[in-house]
């Protein structure tokens, strides 16, 4: 069984999350075309090695983020997405 650390709910089976790919820099709402939207919102790496991912505990909708190694499929670190994004945008 593969367990995954969640930052709210400690270990848990692997099924128990959803990814949701790459963390990236949103564009700006209020300047970006939608070809730059879309690239944003429908694109993504596909980097090997460590990245940045998305990710939702199902049982409780908590998301957070995890870097994982996309070539050995390990999961290395998990924390809350508020260590990341400090500040709200408005749109």
């Amino acid at each position: 069984m593969k367990i995954m650390k969640c930052p709210l709910n400690g270990p848990r089976n692997i099924s128990e999350f959803i990814c949701f790919g790459e963390v990236s820099k949103m564009p700006c709402p209020k300047k970006v075309s939608d070809d730059e939207w879309a690239d944003f919102i429908w694109m993504s790496n596909n980097s090997a090695g460590v990245v940045q991912e998305w990710w939702c505990h199902s049982a409780t909708a908590y998301w957070f983020i995890a870097e994982r190694n996309t070539v050995t499929d390990e999961i290395l670190k998990t924390y809350p997405a508020s260590d990341v994004f400090t500040e709200r945008i408005d749109f």
